[in-house]
């Protein structure tokens, strides 16, 4: 599914312009499954947080069963020269991604050492600063960890995120505002979720249920160091219906603001526009 009309992918040793057909029919990870990925982006002259982006993919494997066989370093040189093959003012998004070719005891697991590794960098525009999202509740809740491989970005997780999303588009909404099993908020049914109240930003606390995504710590830490109050707590959609202001943290867009959670209508906060600005501060610097 390519986005962008210009990519590079690395397969095999090899860099092909395009968006090179890499997976055969009967591998493990083509009808089992077994795929992880990671995104990372850059922009504007920066790529933020590359090397904790290529740890997690391979963090992912293992949770999948699968070994990985790129070290993060080297995965970051990898990208880094991939990016040469881009204009230097290039938006990309930069998608490692591990998958098993290989069945093992069975037909279901992986083999751990049948992992294939590809390097796909699309490029995407980034987000305008004025872009928001619309979100509303679903159905849908976000698995536990005896449910499913939360633990791991996992491809086979998304098909329930893209049926929240149609849930919501559906209602003329852009996103999902998500529970986990218990019925407390998780996130959005893309990317983290942050809220506002009394000048103290909350964000659900990490239980399992979620990634605890590279944005959102980087923005945690820099909403902190700038002397902002930051909680990682349970929270409700109650809480959220009586919030100041809401936001989302991903490596998409980075921080996007939202303007609506069902009826309730927010306003752009100061502070979904304060950690733009230091993201951005950050990333440059």
């Amino acid at each position: 599914m390519a986005i962008g009309e210009v990519i590079w992918t690395y397969f095999k040793g090899v860099w092909h312009q395009g968006d090179l057909p890499v997976m055969n029919a009967a591998d493990h990870g083509t009808w089992m499954g077994s795929l992880v990925f990671d995104g990372a982006r850059s922009f504007e002259g920066v790529v933020p947080d590359l090397q904790p982006h290529c740890a997690r993919v391979n963090a992912s494997a293992l949770a999948m069963g699968m070994n990985p066989t790129v070290e993060p370093d080297d995965m970051v040189a990898l990208v880094l020269e991939g990016l040469s093959k881009f204009a230097d003012d290039a938006a990309v998004y930069i998608r490692p991604m591990y998958w098993s070719t290989e069945g093992a005891a069975g037909v279901i697991v992986p083999d751990p050492d049948s992992t294939a590794f590809c390097l796909s960098l699309e490029q995407l525009p980034m987000a305008s600063p004025s872009a928001t999202q619309t979100l509303c509740r679903t159905q849908f809740v976000r698995p536990m960890m005896t449910m499913a491989t939360v633990n791991a970005k996992a491809a086979c997780l998304y098909p329930n995120n893209g049926r929240m999303i149609r849930e919501a588009q559906a209602r003329g909404y852009s996103n999902a505002i998500v529970a986990d099993a218990l019925g407390n908020v998780a996130e959005s049914a893309t990317a983290n979720i942050f809220m506002v109240k009394d000048g103290v930003v909350k964000t659900p606390v990490p239980n399992g249920t979620f990634l605890n995504g590279i944005t959102r710590q980087r923005v945690i830490e820099l909403l902190r160091e700038s002397g902002q109050s930051v909680e990682e707590t349970t929270l409700s959609f109650e809480d959220f219906g009586a919030a100041d202001e809401v936001f989302l943290t991903g490596n998409i867009s980075k921080i996007t603001p939202i303007v609506k959670v069902e009826d309730r209508v927010f306003p752009i906060g100061p502070v979904a526009v304060m950690a733009r600005e230091l993201y951005w501060q950050w990333a440059k610097g």
